[in-house]
């Protein structure tokens, strides 16, 4: 799914940190795991937010540097996580889920 174009530009709240991720994308020569989960999901993100045209921009290009389209990053991720790959203790509390605990929760 793409962004309609006549849509106004949103600035999202994410946007300096992924800025950050995307550029280091970018330099990775050879994308480790986290890399590719990292460049999965925030296509996810961005994919049909009408904003933030320069990163979503910037991790075609990085898929193009990896010699990935979409369908073969999804497949790899699928397979990555599959293996049972998790988020090491420095990612980002949105890489998973929606960083909500529900063991933590009090009661019965």
């Amino acid at each position: 799914m793409t962004v309609d174009p006549t849509m106004d530009e949103q600035s999202h709240p994410l946007h300096a940190g992924d800025r950050e991720v995307v550029t280091r994308l970018l330099a990775a020569q050879e994308p480790a795991d986290a890399d590719l989960v990292d460049a999965a999901r925030l296509l996810m993100r961005y994919d049909t937010f009408p904003g933030a045209a320069d990163l979503r921009d910037d991790l075609a290009r990085a898929l193009r540097l990896w010699g990935f389209d979409r369908d073969g990053l999804h497949e790899r991720t699928r397979a990555i996580w599959a293996r049972g790959f998790r988020p090491g203790p420095t990612a980002p509390a949105e890489a998973v889920g929606s960083g909500f605990d529900t063991a933590d929760a009090d009661g019965p």
